[in-house]
């Protein structure tokens, strides 16, 4: 608190006092309060600590108070992520200079699964009124705007007026409210006994951090940052070190302003409270001590494994086994006429592959995750050059497989390498299971986020465990195969089948590096995505050129792919927005959902990206088909879209709020369900249908 609010409580105090020695004058037997303003949320009005207006007086003590219903909130001055403050329009009011409104220390409660910050039960709000002459009667105006939520959000409006004549005298029922709340308001400056040593704001605006002393140690502290307008901050994690007298606090902001104003620390702990003004620092102080994570044991680590094992398993038969499927069928048919030896070492080393993959993709993943990168599965279609190399790679396969050319390699090379599929090597087996394992990653399945999600939140140990798992559900097929090679022999005899087959697989590739293509599209930009296909065109132009010589085709080919890998990374635009979501659909914004259910609508979020397969489907077969579609588009009902094409924090960050990693993620809210009904990767129009409903049904108010 300010000079003027610590004498205005000493005053407010003071008549407490005087009241209370008094309480049998006349004088006091009028209540110095307003007509109220009353709802099934609230009961609202102005009391004051005097009965009248004393000669000379230049200033009264004033409060709004508030009687809040049964699990009903409202905000503080900084409500959080969602929510409006309260504010008073005094127009109107007579012999009125200036009125100073203090606001009590808050609480935080959460509501749709977002943090706010308010008050609950009752508040009262300090008023300190200056007059413009002293000593002459007082009529004070208030026009009152403010929110209260429960499992629905209701704006109140409302006039309050309060008039005080000359008279003298305490109204010591509410001269003791005010003067209760306001020693509930924050002390500002050395007078706390509170300061902050070290606060900050990481560039990348994904969290901040805070060191605290006091001189008395906390008890049960919390922290309340405000940094303007559009900045909102997660729960903290707050620890407590050097006897309790050191606080140190890492929040997470969940927006950020687009100007931030000076940083301002509120500071809980029980009856006390600081509200403190710092300088952001160049790095965040270190803590006091690190944290022992609950570590799983043997028996939940084996059974997330077999839960890996499943989703792993699963994803072959996905929506992105079609290429996946080409490449198993194209081993297969080109193991048909060699020895049992031959197929089962070429399957296994096919398996290998795949598990090679994995356990690359889980090195990279806790390397990511040590640089505090953003991990997830199947992120690496949001990167240009990823996909360049993708669909470069397709281009080639399906053009060999059309007949288009033949490579043979150097005699030099042969001697360590022998063609895919053939011969002694094994180079050409162990592609074909990383490359199959590559293309399952944009796909979702069943028992994959709950594995994916365990890992990500683990150690290093759990990474390596579940990508293991995963990577062997994924080979089991080949796995299969090298057990029994003799299936192989079943296939029919070679003949005219096999031209079509081939034929059918190469379309199969093509159709596959099509869906690349309009994925780079729009996560590299158009400009990026012809540039790929050009230089592809030129690849396979080059490697289809038979008088050159196989040396010279290679290296032409090998110049070319790099050049189409360089040009994808030049021009991409993955720093623009992702596309504009159809007309049908909402764009995602958080930050409205709880104001949309607030209204006793239903939202329904559908991430989505252009390179998960598994979402297009569900779009296709569920989302965009009677009846879920025209559920979709009722009155009441919004259909919000988030597009993860390319990075976004925001939606990282809303992924991570259910312990996800990757999608697709559905989620509906409403009335019924404010935190969300969180539906299978794999929908059906049954449980999108029964998860509207149950998220339509108006629940009885319980708080947030």
């Amino acid at each position: 608190m300010n000079k003027f609010s610590r004498l205005f409580v000493a005053k407010l105090i003071l008549l407490a006092c005087l009241g209370f020695l008094g309480a049998g004058l006349a004088s006091m037997s009028n209540a110095a309060e307003s007509g109220s303003f009353s709802n099934p949320a609230l009961e609202a009005r102005l009391i004051a600590a005097e009965n009248g207006v004393g000669p000379n007086a230049t200033s009264l003590s004033a409060g709004l108070h508030l009687e809040l219903g049964e699990g009903w909130k409202t905000y503080w001055r900084s409500p959080g992520e969602v929510g409006i403050p309260p504010s008073i329009d005094w127009a109107g009011s007579e012999n009125v200079e200036e009125v100073e409104l203090l606001w009590p220390a808050p609480e935080r409660f959460t509501a749709f699964g977002i943090e706010n910050f308010g008050y609950h039960d009752e508040v009262v709000f300090p008023l300190r009124i200056a007059l413009s002459d002293p000593g002459a009667p007082v009529r004070l105006n208030a026009d009152v705007t403010l929110l209260t939520c429960s499992t629905v959000c209701v704006p109140q409006e409302f006039a309050l007026t309060l008039s005080l004549p000359r008279a003298s005298g305490i109204d010591t029922r509410s001269a003791a409210l005010i003067s209760a709340y306001a020693e509930k308001v924050p002390e500002e400056g050395a007078e706390s006994g509170i300061r902050v040593q070290s606060a900050h704001l990481d560039p990348d605006m994904t969290a901040l951090t805070l060191a605290a002393r006091s001189e008395q140690p906390f008890a049960g502290p919390d922290v309340f940052p405000e940094l303007g307008a559009g900045t909102a901050f997660g729960k903290p994690d707050i620890r407590l070190g050097e006897g309790g007298r050191l606080l140190w606090a890492r929040l997470p902001v969940l927006s950020a302003a687009a100007h931030l104003p000076d940083l301002r620390i509120t500071v809980t702990d029980g009856d006390r409270a600081a509200s403190l003004f710092t300088e952001l620092a160049d790095a965040a102080p270190p803590p006091p001590f690190a944290l022992d994570r609950v570590l799983p044991g043997v028996a939940e680590l084996a059974w997330i494994a077999v839960i890996a094992f499943l989703g792993g398993l699963i994803l072959n038969v996905m929506p992105c086994v079609l290429p996946v499927l080409s490449i198993k069928l194209s081993s297969a048919m080109k193991s048909r006429d060699q020895g049992v030896g031959r197929i089962r070492k070429g399957f296994a080393v096919s398996a290998l592959g795949v598990l090679a993959f994995m356990w690359s993709l889980a090195a990279l993943t806790i390397a990511a995750r040590g640089l505090g990168m953003t991990v997830g599965w199947g992120l690496q279609f949001q990167n240009p050059v990823f996909l360049a190399v993708m669909f470069l790679v397709l281009a080639v396969f399906s053009a060999n497989l059309f007949g288009a050319f033949e490579i043979e390699l150097p005699s030099s090379m042969q001697t360590r390498l022998a063609r895919a599929g053939g011969g002694k090597g094994y180079g050409g087996d162990f592609a074909t299971g990383a490359f199959a394992a590559i293309l399952a990653t944009p796909c979702s399945a069943p028992f994959l986020g709950t594995a994916v999600a365990f890992a990500l939140a683990g150690r290093a140990l759990d990474i390596a465990v579940i990508f293991t798992a995963l990577g062997i559900g994924l080979a089991l097929p080949y796995l299969v195969v090298a057990a029994f090679p003799a299936a192989i022999s079943r296939l029919p005899k070679p003949g005219r089948w096999m031209l079509w087959l081939k034929i059918l697989l190469g379309l199969a590739l093509a159709g596959t590096a099509g869906w690349l293509f309009w994925v780079l599209i729009g996560v590299g930009g158009m400009t990026s995505a012809l540039a790929v296909l050009t230089a592809s065109a030129v690849l396979v132009v080059i490697l289809s050129f038979g008088r050159l010589a196989a040396g010279a085709r290679l290296s032409g080919a090998a110049a070319t792919g790099a050049l189409a890998i360089v040009l994808a990374g030049f021009f991409s635009a993955a720093g623009t927005p992702n596309a504009t979501p159809a007309t049908d659909w909402a764009a995602f914004e958080r930050g409205e959902i709880p104001k949309l259910v607030s209204r006793g609508e239903v939202v329904f979020v559908d991430v989505t990206a252009d390179w998960c397969l598994t979402c297009k489907a569900n779009k296709a077969l569920v989302l965009d088909r009677a009846p879920v579609r025209t559920a979709l588009r009722a009155p009441g009902v919004t259909a919000m879209q988030a597009d993860w094409t390319r990075p976004d924090e925001a939606i990282s960050r809303y992924l991570e709020t259910f312990d996800r990693y990757g999608i697709p993620f559905n989620a509906v809210y409403g009335p019924g369900a404010p935190e969300g009904i969180v539906l299978p990767e794999i929908l059906t129009s049954e449980a999108v249908l029964s998860a509207l409903e149950k998220a339509a049904e108006r629940a009885v108010a319980s708080g947030g």
